[in-house]
């Protein structure tokens, strides 16, 4: 069984790695690739299998291991499958910016830049297959003082495992807003 378990890490100086550079946005250097991800759920699902997700490294990573990530998966009591941003779940940030998800009404393919506001960073949203998010990331490119962004597509959820599968794309490249593939121009 998973545990809740989170260890209360500070989120490194530079974590973006190459996306930030210290750049004040200038030109984007990382592309914008689709990927699919798995997620388990806090509750219920193997340990190893990670249960949160990192936007600034694009990764899926286990909560009992670090704190650095923007949201988790899980099921509720009640059969609700659920992201939560990791404000909702007590972890903030010292930026001020906290991470957040919004619902959208537009098709994964149809979204091209992510908004600058209206994320939801303090509450669990249910989610259902076929619905599209944006995310944005709490500041991770400290030199500038932005997020990265993000978009998301509930592909399926498997009950029997407790796990959650979505295609996601990060823009990795600190400030950008673009979500298509390629290097992003804005």
């Amino acid at each position: 069984m998973r545990r809740l378990a989170f260890i209360l890490l500070l989120l490194p100086v530079g974590f973006a790695g190459g996306a930030c550079n210290g750049n004040p946005l200038g030109t984007a250097t990382l592309q914008n690739v689709v990927d699919t991800v798995v997620l388990g759920a806090l509750v219920g699902s193997d340990l190893q299998i990670p249960s949160a997700f990192a936007i600034a490294s694009s990764a899926a990573v286990r909560t009992d291991q670090t704190s650095a990530f923007d949201f988790a998966y899980n099921v509720e009591p009640d059969g609700r499958h659920v992201l939560i941003p990791a404000a909702a779940l007590g972890i903030s940030n010292t930026t001020g910016l906290q991470p957040g998800l919004q619902l959208s009404d537009q098709t994964f393919a149809e979204i091209t830049q992510a908004p600058l506001n209206g994320y939801t960073g303090l509450d669990t949203l249910t989610v259902t297959v076929n619905q599209v998010y944006v995310a944005r990331s709490s500041v991770v490119c400290t030199t500038l003082g932005v997020p990265v962004y993000a978009k998301l597509h509930i592909l399926s959820f498997d009950d029997v495992d407790h796990e959650v599968t979505f295609e996601v794309l990060a823009n990795r490249n600190c400030g950008f807003r673009d979500l298509e593939p390629g290097v992003p121009g804005n």
